[in-house]
């Protein structure tokens, strides 16, 4: 049984930071992409940022320069540290990763956090 526990997130002003951490816990093979999704009320769930497991990374648009994804492939984690957060940046931001556990053979799986809100204020 695999598991992502997430935290952080929380209410700030416009102008201010946060940051969100994930935990991945459980019968872990390996950890291959990990990454960082939003879903904003009345929108479809997006790509905010994405890290492989030899450190490249992908960022929406949207956030480049004031978002950083990071790993830590030892504790089996991923963290997003988000400056300059704007209004537009509330959502419902939710962990992912891809994952390969043995069961039997190996198998690879997609698994979601239950998310965390973060909420920004003009």
């Amino acid at each position: 049984q695999v598991q992502l526990v997430e935290s952080g997130g929380g209410l700030v002003q416009a102008g201010g930071s946060l940051g969100l951490s994930c935990a991945a816990s459980g019968s872990i093979f390996s950890i291959n992409a990990m990454g960082w999704y939003r879903q904003a009320p009345g929108k479809q769930r997006e790509l905010v940022a994405e890290i492989t497991s030899g450190s490249i990374t992908n960022y929406a648009d949207s956030v480049k320069g004031r978002f950083t994804i990071s790993r830590d492939n030892a504790k089996n984690t991923v963290s997003l540290q988000m400056n300059s957060l704007k209004p537009e940046d509330t959502a419902v931001y939710y962990c992912h990763a891809e994952i390969t556990y043995r069961l039997l053979v190996f198998n690879t799986k997609n698994y979601w956090g239950q998310g965390t809100q973060v909420t920004v204020s003009s």
